[in-house]
Parts: structure tokens; C-alpha cells; sequence
């Protein structure tokens, strides 16, 4: 099934996830998923509509409990210390949620309170994420009067503000415009050396700008673990068309 095969060690393993499901009601979500991803990977979580993609990063991300199986982050397993884990990840949900009545300085400033991230290290942390998303036309603007593009570099800010090791982000360039998504996929590119990323996207133009590999799931099973390249080589084909094949076929690798 996995043709991707990695030199991670256990030192820079930070997400490995051990058979995990979840269901609601009678419709199985996610059904029984593993996989690791290292420290200087990008990982391109990709499926279909309803595939399980974004239950499955609500349960790395401590906001969904599992049915049965588990996963860690650096270390910290999500159902015995999912403390641990929330303090390890900056996770952008696909609808990412901000206090529209706040400016954004005053949402960033909450986000800053809610990790007690004080003093010195809290102003170096907010000239950070401003600059690095770009953020400084509008940093005294109530959210509510933000472009989508706008909302959505804020909710990346607060996603980043803490410098995690491990980034979950679920269509982080939902809303932008093709300048804005290009400053994303660089930023990308630039933070993966030193952390651990997810990307969950239906572009995949995206997947092959900064994805190192790529994991196909549909109906809550993992159907391929591999590389863009690996996946274009073997099917002599573009990545859109390797992706309409294996999810429309279900087929195995």
C-alpha cells in the first residue's frame, strides 16, 4: 500500500497515528487510519468531499475525541494529555472562527492571553505573525469589516503566534487570491524545514508547490501513501487525473 518510504527516526517522528476511527451514528467517518509524519515533512492530505480529511484533523487537533485508536503529537498522546498536544500544534480549521467585533489586535492579543504568551516574548510573537502574514494595513480594523483573504491571513497569524512545531492546516488558502496563495505556499515552504505540516486541499496545484508527500484517503480509508512524483510516475499521469483514478476506482495501491 505505502510506496513512500522515509529515514525518519523516532527523534524527529512528531505525528504518528495508530488505527483511528470515528463515527457518527451509522456513518463511519474515519475508519481505522495510520500513518506518521517527521519533523521537515509537508504532508498533503487529500479526498474527496466527505472523505474523512477534516474529522481526522479534528482528532489530531483534540477537538473531536476518537472512537477507538489514538494518535501523538511530539510526544503527547490526544486522548491522555490533549494539554500537551494543543500546546504543540497551531491548527487553521477549514472555517476557522474569529470574534468579528474585535479588531484584529485585540484578537491576536486574546490569542497571546489564552497561551500566556506575556512580556518581551509576546511582542516578538506579534511582530512576528503580523509581518509573516502580512497583516499590517489591517491590524486596527474590526475583523468583521475583513476581505475573506484578510480573515483568513488573520486566523493563520493566531495559528502560527505560539511557533509551533507541528502546523494542521485544514484549506489554508481558502479565500485567497492568486497572489495571497502564492505568499502562502512560499511561507510554507520556508516554515517546513523546521516543523511538521499537514495540508488538507483540494488544489492540487498546492500539493505539488509544497507538499513532500501525499496521502489519499476516501470513505475513511487510506488509499495511498506516497509522493506527487511517485504517484505521476507510476500512473503516467497528472496528479489531477492519479487522484480521479484512485479515489473514483477506491483502488489500493
Amino acid at each position: 500500500m505505502t510506496y513512500w518510504i522515509g529515514n525518519r527516526t523516532m527523534d524527529n517522528l512528531l505525528i504518528s497515528v495508530k488505527n483511528l476511527r470515528r463515527t457518527f451514528g451509522p456513518v463511519v467517518a474515519v475508519d481505522g487510519i495510520s500513518f506518521d509524519v517527521g519533523q521537515g515533512e509537508v504532508l498533503g492530505f487529500l479526498g474527496p468531499n466527505g472523505a474523512g480529511k477534516s474529522t481526522a484533523m479534528k482528532m489530531l487537533a483534540c477537538f473531536l475525541p476518537p472512537d477507538s485508536g489514538t494518535a501523538t503529537v511530539c510526544g503527547h498522546d490526544i486522548i491522555t494529555d490533549p494539554v500537551g498536544v494543543r500546546k504543540s500544534i497551531g491548527y487553521l480549521a477549514e472555517n476557522a472562527p474569529a470574534y468579528p467585533e474585535m479588531t484584529v489586535a485585540g484578537f491576536l492579543g486574546f490569542i497571546c492571553d489564552a497561551r500566556d504568551i506575556k512580556g518581551a516574548a509576546r511582542r516578538q510573537a506579534l511582530d512576528r505573525v503580523v509581518k509573516t502574514c502580512s497583516i499590517e494595513s489591517v491590524y486596527h480594523q474590526t475583523i468583521e469589516t475583513l476581505s475573506k483573504g484578510y480573515r483568513r491571513r488573520v486566523c493563520l497569524a493566531q495559528t502560527l503566534i505560539h511557533d509551533p512545531k507541528v502546523l494542521i492546516l485544514d484549506e489554508p488558502t481558502d479565500g485567497l487570491d492568486p497572489n495571497q496563495k502564492y505568499e502562502v505556499r512560499q511561507l510554507i515552504n520556508k516554515m517546513a524545514k523546521d516543523k511538521c505540516i499537514i495540508v488538507s486541499t483540494h488544489i492540487l496545484e498546492e500539493v505539488e508547490a509544497v507538499c513532500t508527500r501525499t496521502v489519499i484517503i476516501a470513505r475513511g480509508k487510506i488509499l495511498v501513501d506516497s509522493t506527487p512524483e511517485l504517484l505521476k510516475q507510476k500512473y503516467n499521469a497528472s496528479l489531477d487525473e492519479v487522484f480521479r483514478k484512485i479515489t473514483k476506482t477506491r483502488h489500493v495501491a
